[in-house]
């Protein structure tokens, strides 16, 4: 899989990489919603960069909207 950013993180403490595949910054102009908001995809990966399913699976609430803010500081 091709990801526009790789960013090093964590999940339960375990180092990992997050894949990006999307990112599309919210505009406070939007008429929608998801453009609005904006959004992102991303996986949680390997050092290799192969996606990590039992690593995601640890993933909490409060882990998965620091990420989301690792992200969009990347891209800011």
């Amino acid at each position: 899989m091709k990801y526009i950013a790789a960013i090093e993180s964590s999940v339960a403490g375990i180092p990992c990489v997050i894949g990006v595949t999307e990112y599309q910054q919210g505009d406070s102009l939007a008429d929608s919603d998801h453009d609005y908001y904006g959004y992102s995809q991303w996986f949680v990966c390997d050092h290799r960069g192969r996606t990590a399913p039992w690593l995601e699976s640890k993933l909490t609430n409060a882990e998965q909207r620091r990420i989301e803010s690792e992200i969009a500081r990347h891209f800011n």
